[in-house]
Formats: C-alpha cells, sequence, structure tokens
C-alpha cells in the first residue's frame, strides 16, 4: 500500500534507513504497525529484516543477542533497545509451542505468513508505505481477529495462540470471526501444553483491558477446563467488573474472583502462578466480599486496619458502598486516625520499659491497645496507652474512653 504514511520513532526511522543504506530490507512489523494505524500508542516497536543477525551487528556498534538463534538481535540506541528479527521460516511445531528449528529467508512473505493474525502480520516502512498480504488492513476496518491463513495450522503451532486471540478481543473491542472461533474450540485441549505463567499473562491482560469481560470466551470455548481445575469451576456467568474500576492486576483478579470465597481464590491464583502480593490482596477482597460495612467511624477503622488502604479503596467500590462509607473514610484519613500498630502511640519497647516482660505479653497488649484506639481514637496517646496497659495488666479488665 505505497504511499501511506505511518509515524514512527525517529530511533526506529535511523534504524530501518541504516539497514537499507547497507543493502538490506527492513520493516517495522506486527503490533506497531496495527496500533499506529488503530490510533493506539504502540508498547515497543519491532524490526524485520533480511540482514542475517551477524550482519544486523556488524552494522550496529551496540547490539545485544537477545534471542540470536532464532534471529533476533536488540540495538541499543543511547538507553533504548529495539528488536531486529530476520525473516524466517519456522520449522515444525513439536510441543505445540516452539518451533524445533527456524530457517532464515530472504523473503518479507515467508515471514509475514508465519504470523498468528492478519491484523499482527503487516510491515511498514518509508520505502514502500504498508506491506499487507493477508488483508489485515481491512480486517481492521472491519474489527475483526482472523488467522493468517488456516486457522487450525496457526493454533496446531502455537496453543497460546487460542488465548492471544482472545485477548486481542478484549483489548481492541473486536469480534473473532467465525472460522477462527470454531478453530479455538476444536484446539481448545492444546492450551494443556501452554505454561501457567503464560497463561497467566494474557488472562491478566485480557482483565486489564477495557473489556474484560470478554474472559467469558475463555469458558464459552472450552478453553477453561484445561487451564485448571479451580479455574474451569468458577461461576463464571456472574461474573460483573464495575465500570470504572482500576485496572491493576490484583484489582481485577479481585473483581473476578472475589464472590468465590477465599479458598477458591486462592487456588486460583497459585495454579496461574499469581505473586504472593496479588494473591494477599485478592485473597482480603475475597474474605471481605460478603461483610456488610456499617456506616459508623468505630466499626469502619476496625474494617480499615485490616487492609491496606489502597485495597480499602477497592473493596468499597466492588461492594457498593454508598456516601456515608465514603464521607466517614474521608473523615478518618483526614484526621489521621491511628488503624494499625505502626502509628499507636506506643510500641512494644515502651511497655518494656514500663516493666512488662518481653513476649507474648506484650504483642496482647499491644493489640488490646490497638483494639481501644480503633473504638476511640484520641485515646492514642503515649500516656494514656501505658496507663491503660498497667490497669489491664493488673486486673485483666478492659479500659475505656
Amino acid at each position: 500500500m505505497r504511499g501511506q504514511q505511518i509515524s514512527m520513532p525517529v530511533q526506529v526511522e535511523s534504524i530501518i534507513d541504516k539497514l537499507i543504506e547497507n543493502g538490506f530490507e527492513a520493516y517495522a512489523v506486527g503490533g506497531c504497525v496495527r496500533d499506529t494505524l488503530l490510533g493506539r500508542e504502540p508498547g515497543d516497536w519491532d524490526i524485520t529484516t533480511s540482514a542475517s543477525p551477524w550482519q544486523v551487528k556488524s552494522i550496529f556498534r551496540r547490539t545485544i543477542d537477545t534471542g540470536i538463534q532464532h534471529g533476533t538481535v536488540t540495538v541499543m540506541i543511547g538507553k533504548n533497545g529495539y528488536e531486529v528479527t530476520t525473516y524466517r521460516i519456522d520449522g515444525e511445531y513439536e510441543d505445540g509451542r516452539h518451533p524445533k528449528k527456524v530457517a532464515f529467508t530472504s523473503e518479507l512473505l515467508e515471514d509475514l505468513k508465519r504470523r498468528d493474525f492478519t491484523i499482527n502480520a503487516m510491515a511498514y516502512s518509508h520505502k514502500t508505505g504498508i506491506v499487507d498480504a493477508f488483508g489485515g488492513m481491512e480486517d481492521l476496518k472491519q474489527r475483526r481477529i482472523r488467522c493468517v491463513g488456516d486457522a487450525m495450522e496457526r493454533f496446531s503451532e502455537d496453543a497460546l495462540r487460542i488465548l492471544r486471540a482472545i485477548r486481542f478481543s478484549a483489548q481492541l473491542d473486536f469480534f473473532i470471526e467465525e472460522k477462527t472461533y470454531a478453530s479455538i474450540m476444536k484446539i481448545a485441549p492444546g492450551i494443556a501444553k501452554v505454561s501457567k505463567e503464560r497463561i497467566q499473562a494474557e488472562l491478566t491482560k485480557l482483565l486489564q483491558s477495557d473489556h474484560p469481560l470478554k474472559i467469558k470466551m475463555v469458558y464459552e470455548t472450552g478453553i477453561s477446563r484445561y487451564v485448571s481445575p479451580a479455574f474451569a469451576g468458577l461461576c463464571w456467568q456472574s461474573f460483573q467488573i464495575p465500570a470504572g474500576l482500576s485496572a491493576e492486576k490484583y484489582v481485577r483478579w479481585g473483581a473476578l474472583l472475589r464472590l468465590a470465597g477465599p479458598q477458591t481464590a486462592i487456588q486460583v491464583l497459585k495454579d496461574l502462578k499469581l505473586d504472593n502480593d496479588t494473591i494477599n490482596r485478592v485473597r482480603v477482597l475475597a474474605e471481605w466480599a460478603d461483610k456488610k460495612l456499617i456506616a459508623q467511624e468505630p466499626s469502619l477503622r476496625r474494617a480499615m486496619s485490616k487492609m491496606l488502604p489502597e485495597v480499602w479503596d477497592v473493596l468499597i467500590q466492588l461492594n457498593g458502598c454508598g456516601d456515608e462509607v465514603r464521607r466517614l473514610t474521608d473523615e478518618i484519613r483526614k484526621r489521621g486516625d491511628c488503624l494499625d500498630l505502626r502509628h499507636l502511640a506506643v510500641g512494644g519497647q515502651d511497655l518494656i520499659e514500663a516493666g512488662i516482660r518481653p513476649g507474648k505479653e506484650v504483642g496482647q497488649l499491644l493489640g488490646q491497645l490497638l483494639e481501644q484506639v480503633l473504638e476511640c481514637p484520641e485515646s492514642n496517646d503515649k500516656k494514656i496507652l501505658l496507663e491503660l496497659a498497667g490497669r489491664w495488666r493488673e486486673s485483666s479488665g478492659c479500659g475505656s474512653c
């Protein structure tokens, strides 16, 4: 499509121009072309070339052998790296994920035809304009996800592509073409060959998109049963993710799993190899999902003390709390009420210096003092708390405001 110009970063232009000056073909390729045509900001810019990896290394002063056996060299310009990959033909995919070997080629078309979807199989240079051999431009216009060539072949080569199709559908708000969708359903068992980490990465990107409820397609296509038993057993028909919800990872997973209960939520996330921080935050959201939050300051302070401030803000949004809970939350924070042991006016050392023997009793007393302050925030004073601790220790009674 000669003549159509798209804007590229100057560093990408310079790499392409230098390769062309040295007698090679070179293009921006894949997602960066797709996103630019859609008016989206590309996350990165990939370059494909007829130059071999060793020729690329000889042309540019600073390079990193990112995946040289597969033809990829990273060219460094300043602190930024740009992946430059030689045109290649993938060999047989023996494990349903990776080609056994790759062969380099001098033909751009051979490289493009091995790619997953038509919208990802376009190349561009200022010299030639857009190279679109498989109808990617029309699919962008129709908002359609369609495989390059035969869908069953593409998905059989790499089963992760079936999740990528759904993820792109969610990120771009495109529909999946009928034959491509039918092939996803047939090849669904192949997802069992994919690592949990790669599955999780695709599902997380899907959930973080503007259309996270398209995760229902993972269930409708039969993919879910090959992800994990806990994931497959979720009541997906009732999934709800409120509009305007933060796209942070733990927030979207929390919205998805909160009604499943804490144990199921933890199991799903552990199955998918999520990090411990995300697991802990989602666990809290699931534990508090069905608890009514009473719009009274002492009750709210106790609840707020059980979680991080940002998790509390997500919880009251997911639980649909009213204006009064939000107003009281703001008041509590504005005053700087103590909500945890770190902000208690006394610490363990203070109690020891007051004559309490180090050990279990110190921890118990600190817990009691925090409860007192959550009830009566004005009592968060060192003198008051030490007096209370002394009385409790002597009488095993409870202090009051």
